[in-house]
């Protein structure tokens, strides 16, 4: 499977020619485009029909997408949502879609630190509700996680879920880019690739400890790495391999490497 993303394209309600651009070049070359979050600037509703009148106009391929920190902005998420899904964006919140034997499962995602770093729930109220946040996007990509049957997975965020994807950014921000518990339900259930954006000037790649791959696709990103070409990133999701007579476990080896475009 082909696989296109890009995060953080904030459209505003002028950016429908640009975003026209960047899907065109996702063309035939992949089997389903994912959007990983910070989708529009502000959060409202034009903004969000003018990334639907773009996808409407130029993509073919499947589109999956999970919302992130800015389309909450203004309070309209849900409508956003909706608008988006009126297009035929599949929009995850703790769901899984699948195509084939791929399962896509997402979540925003939210902020809290990585390792021995990460904020825990002592103190203060406001302490206390920023990390029950961190914790229940996690429980919604694990419920995600544990309803996907297909025979492999591949996992949409916005916020990271490792240290090394945001590597180049500020170290005081690190905390506010992502969090170690979304790394968690990755690592129990065996993802075979992990797609997120929010850390513009981070690094685009890392790994779980498990081994998956992780790609930080945010489009500041993107274009600052590669500024001769649209920001969009190409992955490719090789076959699942034939099982083993006998094997205890016909799921895939996650350690691979997948080959990039």
């Amino acid at each position: 499977m082909h696989i296109a993303a890009v995060g953080d394209l904030h459209c505003g309600r002028g950016s429908q020619p640009a975003l026209q651009a960047i899907f065109s070049a996702v063309g035939e070359r992949a089997d389903v485009l994912l959007l990983l979050g910070d989708l529009t600037d502000w959060g409202m509703p034009e903004e969000a029909h003018a990334l639907a009148g773009a996808i409407a106009r130029t993509v073919r391929a499947p589109v999956i997408a999970v919302l992130g920190n800015h389309d909450y902005e203004s309070g309209h998420a849900d409508e956003v949502r909706r608008i988006l899904t009126d297009t035929g964006v599949i929009v995850l919140d703790g769901e899984v879609h699948e195509i084939g034997d791929v399962a896509f499962v997402g979540a925003k995602g939210f902020a809290g630190g990585f390792g021995r770093r990460t904020l825990e729930p002592w103190g203060e109220v406001a302490m206390k509700a920023f990390v029950r946040e961190a914790l229940d996007e996690a429980l919604k990509l694990e419920s995600a996680l544990a309803k996907a049957r297909a025979g492999r997975r591949v996992a949409l965020l916005h916020y990271a879920p490792i240290e090394a994807t945001v590597a180049g950014e500020p170290r005081e921000i690190y905390p506010f880019l992502g969090s170690s518990r979304l790394e968690d339900p990755l690592n129990r259930y065996q993802v075979d690739l992990v797609f997120h954006g929010h850390a513009h000037r981070g690094s685009l790649e890392g790994r779980t400890t498990r081994g998956a791959p992780v790609y930080n696709v945010a489009a500041p990103l993107l274009r600052r790495t590669w500024p001769d070409r649209p920001p969009i990133r190409f992955v490719t999701l090789p076959e699942a391999p034939t099982p083993t007579l006998g094997a205890d476990d016909d799921r895939p080896d996650t350690n691979r490497a997948p080959a990039r475009g």
